[in-house]
């Protein structure tokens, strides 16, 4: 009895296979006739989309390479402050300060300068325009 189920699965095995490599002859040969202009025609859609895949990845590698560079220079300024940082000490930092807060009053200053001179120049500008229109 043992050998009636083994000889079962075994002769159910292999029509199986029978019906899998029946399936894989007939799609075989239904792959092969495709006529030369599909074929043409898939050859040209591969090539376009390969290109556009290249020209895809190297805007990715451009704008990679972009940002690694803009990384490696903020790395290198912020080196290059922390190493002055360290070598004026506290007294040293304290004096960029104060010359970085006179800088701030100065340009504040400036500021204001210029937005007087644009009021008068609108002011200027308003009684030229009632002049003309008088």
């Amino acid at each position: 009895m043992v050998g009636g189920g083994r000889r079962k699965i075994l002769v159910g095995l292999v029509l199986v296979m029978c019906l899998g490599i029946a399936v894989y002859l007939r799609l075989w040969t239904i792959d092969y006739s495709i006529s030369s202009n599909e074929a043409e025609m898939i050859r040209k859609q591969f090539d376009l989309a390969n290109r556009e895949a290249m020209e895809e990845s190297a805007e990715w590698r451009l704008k990679y390479d972009v940002e690694a560079e803009r990384a490696s220079n903020c790395l290198k300024e912020l080196m290059e402050i922390k190493e002055s940082m360290e070598g004026d000490g506290p007294t040293g930092a304290n004096q960029k300060l104060k010359v970085l807060q006179k800088e701030r009053e100065a340009l504040l200053k400036e500021v204001e300068d210029l937005k007087k001179e644009l009021e008068a120049e609108k002011l200027r500008c308003h009684s030229l325009k009632h002049q003309l229109t008088a």
